[in-house]
Formats: C-alpha cells, sequence, structure tokens
C-alpha cells in the first residue's frame, strides 16, 4: 500500500564502467578500473542500508500519524469510528440447557497439557446437541423435508447470515402474536429482524434453570410474519424462537419458508434500531443447527 504523504522515491546511481581505451599515460586506466571494482561492492552496500533506514522512518512516520494513517481503496486505514457490539453468551457452565435444571455444564476441557508435561495445551470440544446457548436453527430442524435436500447448517446464505437487521423492542405482556407484530409495523423491505423481549427483562438467558415461560411467536404470529414481510432472517433472545405453547407448529411456519432463526442471542445492553448483523455458524454438514457468533456493528 502507497501512502501520498510517505511515498519514497528511490533513484540509483548510474555507473559507468571503464571500457578499453587507447591512449592512457602510465597505466591510468587500469588503475582506475580495478578501484571501481574494489569499491562497487561497499557502495551497493552503502546503498541497501540507507534504503533501510529511510523505509524504517517511512514506517515510524505512518506509525506515528494516529487515525487516517493512509488512504486504501477500501477506505481509510486506522479508523475506528464503527462500533462492534457482541450479542452472542459466552458459552457458560450454567447457560440454561433445552428442559433441564442443570445447563449447559463443561463444554471445554484439556486432553494434552503442558502442566502434565505435553508439550503444548489442546483443548477438547463436547456438545450434546448443536441447539444450545446463541445458536442458529437451519430449516431442516423442524422440517423433514428440507432435512433429507440437504438445507443444513452449511447450505445456509451468507448474504442472509450478514447484512442489516432491524432490532424491535417487543411488547412485555404478550408473546410475539400476529397482532402484535401487526401494531409494530415492520417496515417494507426489511429482510432481518431481532426481537428483545421480556426474555432480556428477567434475564432468562442468565438464569441456569430452564423456563417455558419465555416469550416466542405464536403459530398465528409466525404465519402473519411469512405472509406481509420479506423477512428471511429473525433473532430472539431465548432458546427458542418458538413460544412453548407452539414449540412445533410456530417453528415449521418459519422454517418452511426457509427463514433463517437466531435464538438465545444476548440484547441486554443494546439499544433499538438499525444495524448490520454479522452471524457466522460453523459450516456443519449434515447438521440442523450449530453455535454460532453473533455481532452487530454500526
Amino acid at each position: 500500500m502507497l501512502c501520498n504523504d510517505a511515498t519514497m522515491l528511490y533513484v540509483l546511481p548510474q555507473f559507468r564502467f571503464p571500457g578499453k581505451h587507447r591512449h592512457h599515460r602510465h597505466g591510468t586506466s587500469r588503475a582506475r578500473s580495478t578501484t571501481m571494482a574494489m569499491a562497487m561492492p561497499l557502495l551497493l552496500i552503502l546503498i541497501l542500508a540507507l534504503g533501510l533506514v529511510a523505509i524504517t522512518s517511512v514506517q515510524v512516520q505512518a506509525s506515528t500519524q494516529g487515525d487516517h494513517i493512509c488512504q486504501a481503496p477500501g477506505g481509510e486505514v486506522g479508523d475506528y469510528s464503527r462500533r462492534v457490539i457482541d450479542i452472542t453468551h459466552a458459552y457458560r457452565e450454567d447457560v440454561p440447557r433445552w428442559e433441564s435444571k442443570n445447563g449447559l455444564g463443561k463444554l471445554t476441557g484439556l486432553v494434552q497439557s503442558m502442566a502434565d508435561g505435553d508439550d503444548c495445551n489442546v483443548s477438547g470440544l463436547k456438545f450434546d446437541e448443536v441447539h444450545s446457548g446463541t445458536h442458529v436453527d437451519a430449516p431442516g430442524h423442524y422440517v423433514q423435508e428440507h432435512y433429507q435436500a440437504g438445507l443444513d447448517v452449511a447450505s445456509l446464505s451468507l448474504d442472509v447470515l450478514i447484512g442489516p437487521v432491524l432490532l424491535i423492542d417487543a411488547p412485555r405482556d404478550s408473546n410475539l402474536t400476529a397482532q402484535v407484530l401487526q401494531d409494530l409495523h415492520i417496515p417494507p423491505g426489511v429482510e432481518r429482524v431481532i426481537f428483545r423481549t421480556l426474555n432480556s427483562d428477567r434475564k432468562l438467558m442468565w438464569t441456569q434453570e430452564w423456563d417455558s415461560s419465555y416469550v416466542g411467536f405464536t403459530t398465528d404470529g409466525a404465519e402473519w410474519l411469512v405472509k406481509n414481510t420479506n423477512v428471511k432472517f429473525v433473532g430472539i433472545d431465548y432458546l427458542s424462537i418458538a413460544a412453548y405453547v407452539d414449540i412445533v407448529a410456530a417453528h415449521r411456519v418459519l422454517l418452511g419458508k426457509k427463514l433463517v432463526i437466531v435464538e438465545g442471542l444476548n440484547l441486554d445492553e443494546v439499544e433499538m434500531g438499525l444495524y448490520t448483523v454479522h452471524c457466522l455458524p460453523l459450516k456443519l454438514l449434515q447438521a440442523e443447527g450449530c453455535p454460532i457468533r453473533c455481532v452487530l456493528s454500526t
């Protein structure tokens, strides 16, 4: 990358090498030729040393210019104006687990340990199920035809998992019903929505024991969403997008239309508004769900 204010122009000296001449007195030509030949290596070393000093000077100058170091095709290097917000829950032992009082438990542990004399530390990772913590549902989770068609986590489109998203504060006195969604007036053209609900207020993702009274989509709410919006990505702040009373039907409505569902998001400190979401699961084959890292950027 070249910076306009720090461009260096190196011009190597041009040398005239001695040739054969007919008229020289007292062997002057031969002496000069020998002297130049001996001086050439030393001169080249000096030029290289000066070049390294100049390059180091440019690097020091660039590193002390602070923000906006130099212009590049993709933007400005050193521009830290963008804010990134992590909305992923850490995989703690006490993260709630579906229909369990005990939480996730310990997921990682050393299989090689330097404390035990091994050359390095190597951790093992074990999930009893992929729908744990902050995670994504692929269409095959509740729709057998989609599972048989290979619509697994690896097939999810990055164009859906990354892009503009509307973060909505849902009413605190209801599940996500058709009436609630209609009253929210989701703007036309919005393709990604995340709902912060009473689940965040109650700190359910911070409570080890699973709670069936969480807020989620009812069947009619799911139907309203797929019929009246262009949404392709929907997220929520507990382990299921669907309310427990409609767990199967609401999932099948959303996944039947191949919506990407992200569950278990950490929305405790996030303001409502428009962001860019980046949600990247592992590229797991033949898996209908996967833990995911999700961030918002402004």
